[in-house]
């Protein structure tokens, strides 16, 4: 239930982040959710895509360093104390959220939270047992072939 995401350091310089989004969409690798954040001369991008194995493969002879590692995709309610909700049961387990994003749009009235955790195997089940759909790869047409 865990999917695979591409991080990428950047230069924050203009056209970099251009470079990477012409290299995959040249490729034909979609982008399903993405996220951007400054960390001062490089920004750090996160990307969920349709085909992993190709993306780092493509970004790799670009030679942009890309690598990937695992996230856990939530569907929750997109209304107030939705999130609150689902992080009470994984505080008091002591699962740290190490970084987050979320999209809407998936579906009506609910939102998908990407999470990486300190310990991603236990914050699926406490979610699971919470009554939290997780979602899986299939969800979003996305190709794992990466180890």
């Amino acid at each position: 239930m865990k999917l695979k995401q591409i991080v990428i350091s950047i230069e924050n310089s203009p056209g970099r982040l251009y470079e990477v989004t012409r290299a995959l969409g040249e490729a034909g690798i979609n982008l399903r959710a993405l996220n951007l954040v400054d960390t001062g001369a490089f920004g750090q991008l996160r990307l969920l895509v349709s085909d992993v194995t190709t993306a780092r493969r493509i970004l790799m002879e670009k030679q942009i360093p890309a690598f990937v590692n695992e996230v856990v995709a939530a569907e929750i309610e997109d209304t107030p104390g939705s999130l609150s909700k689902i992080l009470k049961p994984l505080s008091e387990a002591k699962v740290n959220v190490i970084f987050m994003y979320a999209f809407i749009g998936f579906s009506a009235g609910k939102a998908v939270m990407i999470f990486r955790f300190s310990d991603n195997d236990k914050a699926i089940e406490i979610m699971q047992a919470h009554g939290t759909s997780i979602l899986d790869a299939d969800t979003f047409g996305i190709l794992e072939n990466e180890s």
